[in-house]
C-alpha cells in the first residue's frame, strides 16, 4: 500500500512537473524580451511628446503633419505594447529615458526659432532609425513569439515614419 502511494505521490509530481514546466519556460522566455518591451514602450512615450510638441512649435506644415502621425501612431502601437506586455507580466517604465527627454529638451529650446524645424526632424530620423535596428534586433533574436510578431507589425509603421521625416527635410532643404 505504501508502495502505492509513493508510486502514485511521484506520478502527481511527475505529472505537475511536465504542467508546470511549459508555463515557466513561456514566463523565462517572455522575461528575455522584456528589455525590448520597456525601451519600445518608453520610445513610444517619447515619440507621442516630441509629436505633441511639433503640433505647438513647428512652423512647418510638413513637420505638424509628421508629428501628428506620430501621436497617432504610436499611441496605437503603445497601446499594443501595454497589452502585450500585461499579458506577460512585464512592467513598463512610466516616463521615457533620460536620453530621450534630454533630446526633446534640446529640440525644445529651439522652439520659436528658425531652428526648431530642423532639429526636430534630425532629432527625429535618429530616434526612427535607433527603433529600427532594436526592432530587427528582437526580429532576429527574440525569443517570444507574441514580442516576436509585435516587433514585425511595428516595423512598416516605424519605416513609414521614417520616410515621412525623411520627405519632410528634403521638402524643407531642397538640394
Amino acid at each position: 500500500m505504501i508502495a502505492v502511494r509513493r508510486i502514485a505521490a511521484a506520478a502527481a509530481l511527475a505529472a505537475l512537473a511536465g504542467i508546470s514546466a511549459p508555463s515557466a519556460f513561456a514566463a523565462a522566455r517572455a522575461a528575455d524580451d522584456a528589455p525590448f518591451l520597456k525601451e519600445i514602450h518608453q520610445g513610444n512615450l517619447a515619440e507621442i511628446q516630441a509629436g505633441e510638441d511639433a503640433g505647438k512649435n513647428a512652423k512647418a506644415t510638413c513637420v505638424k503633419t509628421v508629428g501628428a502621425t506620430l501621436v497617432r501612431d504610436h499611441k496605437k502601437l503603445d497601446a499594443d505594447v501595454k497589452a502585450l506586455a500585461g499579458k506577460l507580466a512585464v512592467t513598463l517604465p512610466a516616463s521615457p529615458s533620460e536620453e530621450q527627454k534630454q533630446a526633446l529638451a534640446a529640440v525644445q529650446a529651439k522652439a520659436g526659432t528658425s531652428g526648431y524645424d530642423s532639429a526636430w526632424l534630425t532629432t527625429e530620423d535618429k530616434g526612427h532609425v535607433a527603433t529600427l535596428k532594436l526592432i530587427d534586433h528582437e526580429i532576429d533574436t527574440g525569443s517570444n513569439s507574441q514580442v516576436k510578431a509585435a516587433a514585425r507589425a511595428a516595423r512598416p509603421v516605424v519605416e513609414g515614419h521614417l520616410d515621412m521625416i525623411r520627405d519632410c527635410k528634403a521638402e524643407l532643404n531642397p538640394t
